[in-house]
């Protein structure tokens, strides 16, 4: 019997004692949770490991929350994220969804009303990842597809789909041929079959649709 993993969630606060209760009612909701109470150490977090929400406060040391926001963006995160903020008028709101926030919440804030929008941003989060954004089009996971304006559906091998929705999921990332490894071939024991399955998505899709970043790996390509 499969057991459900538990979404991860970073929480990034500057305030101690918000910080541990945040830390203990999202993991009594089922999340696994880890915090970071500086700007810096978040960003850290949030470009070295994998979540699937963000709740950022606003008024960070180090590095402000919206600036630590608009970083990961950036660097290709596209986690979706809740901004806690004690500036909570409409200019502000705005500031923070132009920031790349998919969600903007005034405190102080009611516990029922953090959860509810924080199940609505998974639950949004879910449905848009069934369909990523690629180089002229998108790929479907659920018919392993990519579609382009234009040309037919190119359909795709479970490996080949594996390994694009790897690279999609984080753009403007660079995997390392071994990260790619073992996040899509599991048992593979070289990683030329890494390269093996670049050559296939580029024969199907276009030379541009992985990009090769010399000495390092692989990222996925820009819009043609």
């Amino acid at each position: 019997m499969n057991v459900p993993v538990a979404p991860r969630l970073l929480v990034v606060e500057d305030d101690p004692q918000l910080l541990v209760m945040l830390e203990v009612l999202l993991t009594e909701e089922g999340y696994h949770v880890e915090t970071a109470a500086d700007g810096q150490r978040g960003l850290h977090l949030g470009l070295t490991r994998e979540y699937d929400v963000l709740l950022l406060d606003r008024g960070l040391p180090a590095i402000d929350g919206l600036d630590l926001l608009a970083r990961l963006r950036l660097r290709g995160v596209v986690t979706p994220t809740l901004v806690l903020s004690a500036l909570s008028n409409p200019a502000d709101r705005v500031a923070g969804l132009d920031a790349g926030a998919e969600d903007y919440l005034g405190k102080p804030f009611d516990v029922d009303e953090l959860l509810a929008r924080l199940r609505a941003l998974r639950r949004r989060h879910l449905d848009d990842a069934r369909s990523l954004p690629v180089p002229s089009g998108r790929l479907e996971l659920d018919s392993r597809c990519v579609i382009r304006p234009g040309i037919g559906p190119v359909r795709l091998s479970e490996r080949e789909c594996d390994l694009l929705a790897t690279l999609a999921t984080r753009p403007g990332h660079v995997f390392s041929r071994a990260q790619l490894l073992g996040l899509v071939f599991g048992e593979a024991e070289s990683e030329v079959v890494v390269d093996t399955y670049v050559h296939y998505l580029r024969r199907k899709l276009g030379r541009k649709v992985v990009d090769t970043v010399r000495g390092r790996g692989y990222q996925l390509g820009r819009d043609q």
